[in-house]
């Protein structure tokens, strides 16, 4: 069977996504720090984290929304302080424009420029990362996130959100991503084929079962494998 489509998995399969969070994190201490002292005295970034899980924990029908959860969050921290009305777009912009100040790994743009030229591309991803903003719009087709679709991965109805995307059958689209569980178990579950980008030299999880048929250092070799394998 050809590989008709592509989907993509962003954080951690094009540029690493802590350093993002982390500066994301800072950006919105620092605004608090200058505009809200008494906000940042009361929450500062580890106490910030921390509220962030509780709310997490507490609302499970917002594990697909991490937006909601974070509005939700500085809510309550400005609440905490006696403020009822928190600068909660303010606030977003700072940490969304943060957030996707990324820096890919040096073989992404590259390999997503000779994907882009052979086969339709989506993006598809349960976080905030926006495509636009990361400069890599130009290369997708379409853009699947859990917020828009009400699941997250690895649940299959986000796989086939994006299958659907293109209008083929989901054995026709190959997933590309990091993550063992989310990516390869849940692109398997919903019917696509699937292809472990692997930069750390991990070793298979045992307790997921059989390892992936296709695994790759990064997506130079993912583009490679393809160009000499799949029929577009």
């Amino acid at each position: 069977m050809p590989i008709r489509a592509i989907t993509l998995d962003l954080d951690d399969t094009l540029w690493p996504v802590l350093p993002a969070l982390e500066q994301a994190d800072r950006a919105v201490d620092d605004y608090l720090r200058a505009h809200w002292p008494e906000v940042a005295r009361a929450w500062p970034i580890p106490a910030m984290r921390e509220l962030r899980a509780q709310v997490a924990a507490e609302r499970p029908d917002l594990a697909h929304d991490f937006t909601t959860q974070r509005r939700l969050t500085q809510q309550q921290a400005f609440a905490a302080c006696g403020i009822a009305d928190a600068p909660l777009d303010t606030l977003w912009e700072i940490y969304f424009a943060a957030r996707n100040t990324v820096e890919p790994w040096p073989d992404s743009l590259p390999a997503l420029e000779r994907l882009a030229a052979r086969w339709p591309l989506a993006s598809l991803t349960n976080g905030n990362a926006d495509l636009a903003r990361t400069g890599v719009q130009a290369h997708f087709a379409h853009h699947v996130a859990s917020r828009d679709v009400g699941a997250a991965k690895p649940d299959p109805r986000i796989f086939l959100a994006a299958v659907a995307q293109f209008g083929v059958a989901p054995d026709e689209v190959l997933h590309a991503g990091d993550d063992p569980e989310l990516d390869v178990i849940g692109a398997r579950r919903a019917g696509l084929r699937v292809a472990w980008i692997n930069r750390q030299g991990e070793v298979w999880p045992a307790t997921l079962g059989e390892a992936p048929e296709l695994s790759f250092n990064d997506l130079a070799e993912l583009a490679d494998w393809l160009e000499l394998h799949a029929m577009a």
